[in-house]
């Protein structure tokens, strides 16, 4: 595995979960000394529209628009036109051939990361579906779908990483989220399933590590990014040794 030329400061992608865009501004200048990538997901698109993805590239960082599009074709094609002219850089869509394929056509310069199983499931989920194949092969196909369709990347949990990055080589762009400092690895009262450490899903393949609340509700924001980055950077020495 190859390691991509990234800047740690860019390897955590800080979810910026919050409900309205003066949270965010604030939670922004509390840590953009350490960072230079934020998401920005649906909770707080629509609380400001592009007022805090445009204030994002304005003070020259990196954003990811996680609204996930889910529609007919058409529709998602003039959703990502309307985006790409904002200046983000990683935008998520879900979808079949068709949604991808519409996407695909006006995205310009900005990458696109195909949604493969939101991190919040696990096996127990798939059984109530009806689907009996496995997490793991489920997040596969639709991955290796979606770059043969032209995609950049996906979205996919650690634990798959290890596999996707295996399997379908380092052109593409992983983004994993589901990312807890190692003491709450084992939180059973966690909303997401599939979890684990940011240098454990780096040394797996990820490329980009998302977090949220264990940053954003931290009491030292900034520690908490120090202690994870020093994880990330111990796994990136160990792979290049």
């Amino acid at each position: 595995m190859a390691i991509k030329d990234i800047p740690l400061k860019e390897r955590i992608i800080l979810a910026l979960d919050v409900d309205s865009p003066a949270k965010a501004k604030e939670l922004v200048r509390r840590t953009e000394s350490h960072l230079g990538f934020y998401k920005v997901g649906l909770q707080l698109f629509m609380a400001g529209w592009f007022e805090t993805v445009d204030w994002l590239v304005d003070r020259g960082h990196k954003v990811m628009l996680d609204l996930k599009f889910f529609d007919i074709p058409e529709t998602v094609k003039l959703a990502v036109a309307q985006i790409r002219n904002h200046g983000v850089s990683l935008a998520t869509i879900h979808g079949n051939d068709a949604i991808i394929r519409a996407a695909l056509e006006e995205k310009g310069d900005l990458r696109l990361l195909a949604v493969t199983v939101l991190t919040s499931f696990g096996e127990e989920d798939l059984r109530a579906m009806g689907m009996t194949q496995s997490i793991e092969d489920l997040v596969y196909f639709r991955a290796r779908r979606a770059l043969e369709l032209g995609c950049d990347g996906v979205v996919s949990s650690g634990l798959e990483a290890s596999r996707l990055r295996h399997d379908l080589g380092d052109r593409l762009l992983l983004v994993t989220p589901g990312i807890r400092p190692g003491a709450n690895v084992l939180d059973r009262a966690d909303d997401q399933t599939r979890i684990m450490t940011a240098g454990l899903a780096i040394a797996n393949g990820a490329d980009h590590v998302v977090v949220g609340r264990p940053i954003a509700k931290a009491e030292d924001p900034v520690a908490v990014i120090r202690g994870m980055q020093q994880d990330i950077d111990i796994s990136l020495s160990r792979l290049s040794s």
